[in-house]
């Protein structure tokens, strides 16, 4: 941006990226170091993929049609934390008339993604994960569970970028590593899942284990949306309340006691601007101007 008056000058046409026509002032332009082989690089990517991987997904295929319980999703197919949350995701488990809440353990540190859902799930190690697969139970020091309280409502020129960060830079600021951190309060209900997903998705920026949102008549909608069955939301639903994990945000008797309680009125959260390496670092947009100044 250039000051009312002032000249701008035009960048020298001589230097150009190595994969763009568009000339740039530095021409070690990260964006461009490398051309793509064209509109097909997803394609070949995968082809790539595939003939590397070969014996593996072979080997992942005949698990799938040999063992019970067991269900495989290939390449391609989008990223892993999405998938669970639009397709894999039970968020109530029925086995055999038995009853009982989803949760998942990965081997990623964004796996709290699901959380967002209300399926309790972090990230483990490798070793850990694979003993999970094989039926063994995973063990841990109980945490301190941290109650978020959340109240008021988004401004209008506020995105889900703005609340996400402001929330991560509070509980950096807080201290949350290795604890819980349970989202509630009013303001929880005027979150769209995408929203909440997004929040539990940035618990290793912010250092908690999980950044867990109870189930509530928003999920139930999350889950129709996404093709999932009525007789099965009808099963969640009744379950869940029969067993008291049902939560109304607006129902200040159903707030569980908490180690902790912080809170934020989303009326407060502004515009910012932070990253992309340190999520953490927000910066108001009405301070932009100085704060690169100094």
């Amino acid at each position: 941006l250039a000051k009312a008056g002032s000249q701008v000058r035009s960048r020298p046409s001589s230097c150009k990226c190595p994969g763009s026509e568009f000339p740039v002032l530095d021409p070690l332009c990260p964006f461009h170091g490398y051309k793509t082989s064209g509109a097909d690089a997803l394609e070949k990517n995968q082809e790539l993929e595939f003939e590397r991987n070969k014996e593996r997904f072979a080997f992942l295929k005949w698990g799938a049609q040999s063992l019970q319980n067991m269900l495989i999703v290939p390449p391609g197919s989008g990223i892993v934390h999405q998938v669970n949350l639009e397709y894999l995701a039970r968020v109530t488990f029925n086995q055999s008339g038995l009853l009982y809440p989803d949760s998942v353990v990965g081997t990623d540190s964004h796996t709290t993604m699901i959380n967002g859902l209300g399926v309790l799930g972090w990230g483990v190690g490798g070793i850990e994960a694979e003993a999970v697969m094989l039926g063994q139970p995973i063990s841990m020091v109980l945490p301190e569970v941290v109650g978020y309280k959340l109240t008021g409502q988004v401004g209008q020129l506020v995105t889900s970028t703005d609340v996400v960060l402001t929330i991560t830079k509070h509980l950096r600021q807080l201290g949350v590593v290795g604890k819980f951190v349970e989202f509630f309060g009013p303001g929880v209900a005027a979150l769209s899942i995408a929203d909440r997903a997004t929040i539990s998705n940035m618990c290793p920026e912010y250092g908690a284990t999980t950044g867990f949102f109870p189930v509530d008549e928003q999920s139930l909608s999350y889950l129709r949306q996404t093709g999932r069955s009525e007789e099965k939301i009808a099963m969640i639903k009744q379950y869940l309340q029969a067993t008291q994990l049902f939560r109304d945000y607006n129902n200040a008797d159903q707030d569980p006691v908490f180690t902790q309680v912080v809170e934020l009125d989303l009326s407060s959260v502004v515009p910012c601007c932070s990253g992309p390496k340190l999520p953490h670092d927000k910066v108001p947009v009405s301070e932009m101007k100085t704060d690169f100044q100094q």
